[in-house]
């Protein structure tokens, strides 16, 4: 499939005076080779400050190495960033100042206790050690952490454990949040807990840059989404808009009763495609209102009533299988691909 990008909207926050606020993120033509293998091959990003942005794309596409490159902790070989206005290349302390990174594999010390996690990210921050005390106190009543402060990290559950890493990252209270698969190997539970929090720090103004691997997760979360596969950027939009590129939307009718059924293929023939074994038809279907409407009609006219009608519109699992031209599809569509 060609790749496709769409175009970024223009925030309608705006400072006084009319101009319009720096973005949180912004690329230009970022590229990283290593070796042979080029990872990134020329990435334009432009992200809103107080927005969830989230980056998907299947394993070694380039997403881990994005968030590495824009959180200072790799150099691109070619290209411009700039985070929290920041220029990556000649202000690399000021704009690692402003932001906050949390990966898939925790960075908690499981050696020591959930407190002592804090008051040693504190330490680092450089903050007074009363600061550091109070800081660390409300993080831990924040992220539900108090009864479980004075314990081992390493007894903590999964969940837990990556509550405490946000809850470190947060220490410095970081403007930017990037966020690198924060919900990999969480329970179904754990996860709809983590949707929360990050929902939370947008909430108080953060922006936050997300990869996943679960496609629920950027409809739910992101206020724009990109698909990143062989280094590229294949598409990018809203969740809405990148349903919208992939065909496959139909209508799918089931009648009970096989005269009924026959009449109705008769009726919406030749769009309608049979099945005779379970008396379905499927239509193909943008999924609007103004369709919908016309087949009702069409149906109405010769007096046909369907038992149960229901409309499919493509989801973002079959937007990310067109884009990364990938043919097999997960047992389960809320598992993660891999």
């Amino acid at each position: 499939m060609p790749s496709t990008v769409m175009s970024t909207s223009t925030s309608s926050n705006h400072h006084p005076g009319g101009s319009t606020p720096p973005p949180a993120v912004s690329a230009v033509g970022l590229r990283k080779s290593y070796g042979d293998k080029t990872v990134l091959d020329g990435i334009d990003l432009h992200i809103p400050a107080g927005s969830v942005f989230a980056l998907l794309g299947p394993n070694g596409a380039g997403k881990t190495t994005t968030v590495k490159i824009l959180s200072t902790l790799i150099t691109p070989d070619d290209g411009q960033a700039q985070v929290a206005g920041h220029d990556l290349a000649t202000a690399p302390q000021s704009a690692r100042a402003a932001i906050g990174v949390t990966g898939q594999f925790s960075a908690v010390d499981g050696l020591i206790t959930g407190e002592e996690n804090m008051l040693l990210m504190a330490d680092l921050h450089h903050l007074s050690k009363s600061e550091g005390r109070r800081i660390t106190a409300e993080l831990l009543q924040r992220f539900d952490l108090t009864e479980a402060a004075k314990k081992p990290a390493s007894t903590y559950s999964g969940g837990m454990k990556r509550r405490l890493d946000i809850a470190m990252t947060l220490v410095g209270n970081p403007r930017i949040i990037f966020l690198d698969e924060p919900t990999t190997g969480l329970d179904p539970r754990s996860r709809h807990t983590m949707w929360g929090i990050i929902r939370g720090l947008v909430a108080d103004g953060a922006t936050v840059f997300l990869t996943t691997q679960y496609l629920e997760e950027a409809d739910e979360l992101a206020d724009r989404i990109a698909v990143l596969n062989n280094g590229k950027i294949a598409a990018e939009g809203t969740a809405e808009e990148l349903k919208r590129l992939i065909p496959g939307g139909h209508i799918r009718l089931r009648f009970s009763h096989p005269t009924t059924y026959q009449t109705a293929a008769t009726t919406l023939h030749p769009t309608a495609t049979r099945n005779d074994e379970t008396l379905t038809l499927h239509l193909p279907s943008d999924g609007s209102q103004r369709e919908l409407r016309s087949i009702l009609d069409r149906l109405d006219k010769s007096g046909i009533e369907a038992d149960e009608l229901t409309v499919h519109t493509p989801d973002l699992d079959d937007v990310f299988f067109a884009l990364t031209e990938t043919t097999t599809h997960p047992a389960h569509p809320k598992e993660p691909v891999r």
